[in-house]
């Protein structure tokens, strides 16, 4: 199976340092969005890339509608690629569903983790009483029926919001692999990602964990990475970045760099 799903999710390892290094992509991309980052990360690490099922760059029918219902499924593959290649501990960097995915596998086994950098991460983006996650159940039903109604207009309108800054680049780069994600599974993880709560679970992580929040995220407002900060049960920091939007990454990659420097050391 390890070497099979190795294949499946495009899982590559790269670099020339003895540390390991996991970078783990967010809802609407792939691997590449890490392009901008890695070259920086090569001399000291062994950075570990691949494809969650979700993305455009996998084959279609390895994605188990039954199976990816939660985000449990998806920390069994980190984890089993992790164990595929013989990691025995490492830092992991994880953006949006990514965040929640590191959360849990350090959850169920924090030795294998040194440390978890958390980017524009959100253990619920539905606002419930005091809890302001940053959407209306109302707001998000009118995202599926878009998504569902006309996908491309979706993406269209949906890729400049998330990216935020002014970086045409990024928009482009991010509506590629936005198109190249079949429809209906795009809709399926985004109810998964919409409807997850993993609030309950945040004061059972023990890894130390560096939040990084940019100034104005329209998938996550900056209430989140103070709830993060509180109620993440590990020590935790959160890191505000001077830059806007949810794909700092792709927008502004060389003001991340040096905060994923420090957050690694």
């Amino acid at each position: 199976m390890g070497n099979s799903l190795l294949e499946i999710l495009n899982v590559r390892v790269v670099g020339s340092g003895e540390k390991v290094l996991v970078l783990s992509h967010g809802f609407g991309t792939d691997q590449s969005a890490w392009q901008k980052i890695l070259p920086y990360f090569l001399r000291d690490y062994r950075v570990v890339l691949y494809d969650l099922v979700c993305a455009g760059s996998v084959n279609p029918d390895h994605f188990d509608f039954r199976r990816y219902v939660n985000l449990d499924a998806y920390v069994d593959d980190l984890l089993n690629i992790l164990d595929a290649l013989g990691v025995k501990r490492c830092a992991f960097v994880g953006h949006s569903v990514s965040a929640m995915i590191g959360i849990l596998a350090s959850i169920r086994y924090p030795d294998l983790f040194s440390k978890l950098i958390l980017i524009g991460a959100s253990p619920r983006f539905l606002n419930d009483g005091d809890y302001h996650g940053g959407f209306e159940r109302a707001e998000i039903d009118k995202v599926f029926a878009a998504m569902e109604s006309n996908y491309e207009s979706w993406v269209r309108g949906f890729a400049p919001l998330a990216v935020g800054a002014d970086v045409p680049a990024a928009v482009r780069e991010f509506s590629r692999t936005l198109f190249n994600m079949r429809p209906d599974i795009s809709l399926f993880v985004s109810r998964t990602v919409f409807n997850s709560d993993l609030r309950p679970v945040l004061g059972l992580v023990r890894v130390p964990c560096w939040v990084v929040q940019t100034a104005r995220d329209v998938s996550v407002p900056g209430s989140v990475a103070a709830y993060l900060k509180t109620h993440l049960g590990g020590p935790t920091r959160v890191e505000n970045l001077h830059t806007e939007g949810h794909l700092p990454h792709l927008s502004a990659p060389m003001v991340l760099v040096p905060v994923l420097r420090r957050a690694l050391r």
